[in-house]
């Protein structure tokens, strides 16, 4: 059966865990395919709220398979509190795999991140201190440690020490101070390995088998697009792929076995770290959409910097993806605001262009060309459910025209209005 994948088109942060939680009730196996826990994603089922750092949002879904694909990159002692946690809530992660050529975030990724960081004084790219980026310079470096050699007490050991003899050097130079200690790495690492072990696969046989089955799989990304390592607004990117293209060798899968590619796209625009933001809005907008769209992230509680919906960003998602249908989220939380407006186009040194520009400088120019469309009344959450139950046609007619103006921006059908993190604040068209 061919896949589904299901990916953010802006900064990430777009409400994906709940699409993907959402799209969870008919698939049957719910893939991550990259990232680590620098991403985060937030689900509200049953009055409880869920937050997700590095397992599939799909978990929450009785009898639903779940797996971690090789190119996402894994702290184990994160993933084995995860695990914990969410069995502590009731639900069980016995259908959890782990692909056994993911790779592992250890110490000395995080302290490199860090120091790193730090380094790089007054031209900071924001990352969260977690170790991915050092991670997966690792594993382009070809001396990353994947899943199937940390399981083994002896290749772990072995490798452990390779790596660990150069890291120090690194820290040494930049004047880190701190000393690894081999053998408390090893022997707190192993007690995180013995306890994955059970789950660690090879997911791309797994997902072949399931796919000649006829299941249903929805691969999830993680962050989104203007995130991605080569399409986003590097350098103040994330160290991987975010685009749909990555889903099949983040999950080992054919590109035959993509039939369908969504889109989340929010309401207005949002992101955490550095880099040019032309519709932010440093103002009583911006703070009103912080605010009532509790925009803090799921993962470092970082206040997202926030603004008017950008389409020339959506578009620039769009055609990188081949966005079949769009999710429009969080649409409940412009209620109230007042007119709004969206970005159609830039204005880049006199000139007007639709199209996204490749480097930071340029966009650091770009002055937004917006449009405003009239607001709607602001109401509570009970409403909203109550509204969606009803169905698309009886939301207000402005947010409606909201809806039919991001459609006629992008070209593509917005198939699901979502008014809320509520499972039931969620409309197909």
């Amino acid at each position: 059966m061919p896949a589904t994948v299901l990916i953010g088109t802006q900064w990430g942060d777009e409400g994906k865990g709940k699409i993907t939680d959402y799209y969870a009730e008919r698939a049957d196996v719910i893939v991550r395919f990259q990232g680590g826990n620098n991403a985060g994603h937030t689900i509200v089922a049953g009055g409880e709220t869920f937050k997700f750092h590095v397992l599939p949002s799909g978990l929450l879904r009785p009898g639903k398979h779940a797996f971690i694909g090789n190119g996402v990159v894994i702290d184990p002692k994160v993933l084995v509190d995860e695990i914990g946690q969410l069995e502590s809530r009731g639900h069980s992660a016995k259908n959890l795999r782990i692909s056994d050529r993911a790779h592992v975030i250890l110490p000395y990724h995080k302290m490199l991140d860090g120091a790193e960081e730090r380094l790089r004084a007054g031209a900071k790219v924001g990352t969260t201190g977690r170790g991915i980026g050092p991670a997966y310079q690792d594993k382009a470096a070809r001396s990353g440690i994947r899943m199937a050699e940390f399981v083994s007490p002896e290749f772990f050991k072995a490798r452990l020490s390779e790596n660990i003899a150069i890291k120090q050097r690194i820290l040494d130079a930049y004047g880190f101070g701190e000393k690894l200690d081999e053998k408390a790495i090893f022997d707190e690492y192993s007690g995180y390995a013995k306890k994955l072990a059970p789950y660690v696969a090879d997911t791309s046989v797994l997902l072949e088998h399931a796919m000649t089955q006829g299941k249903n799989i929805l691969l999830e990304g993680a962050q989104g697009t203007m995130l991605d390592i080569d399409h986003g607004t590097y350098p103040f990117v994330t160290s991987s792929n975010c685009v749909a293209g990555n889903a099949c060798a983040g999950a080992g899968v054919s590109p035959r076995s993509i039939s369908r590619v969504v889109g989340v796209v929010k309401a207005y625009t949002t992101r955490v770290g550095e880099g040019p933001l032309p519709t932010e809005q440093e103002n009583e907008v911006g703070r009103k959409l912080l605010e009532r769209g509790g925009e803090f992230g799921t993962t470092t509680g970082r206040p997202r910097r926030c603004g008017w919906l950008d389409l020339v960003v959506v578009r620039h998602s769009c055609r990188l993806n081949g966005i079949d249908g769009i999710i429009l989220t969080k649409l409940d939380v412009l209620g109230g605001i007042g007119k709004t407006k969206i970005c159609k186009a830039y204005e880049l040194d006199g000139k007007k262009t639709e199209t996204f520009p490749s480097t930071m400088a340029m966009l650091g120019r770009c002055k937004p060309i917006y449009d405003e469309l009239d607001g709607w009344a602001d109401m509570p959450a009970q409403e909203m459910v109550a509204l969606a139950k009803k169905g698309y046609s009886a939301l207000p007619r402005e947010m409606r025209e909201y809806v039919r103006y991001v459609e006629k921006g992008t070209g593509v059908k917005v198939e699901i209005a979502s008014i809320g993190p509520e499972r039931e604040a969620t409309i197909e068209r």
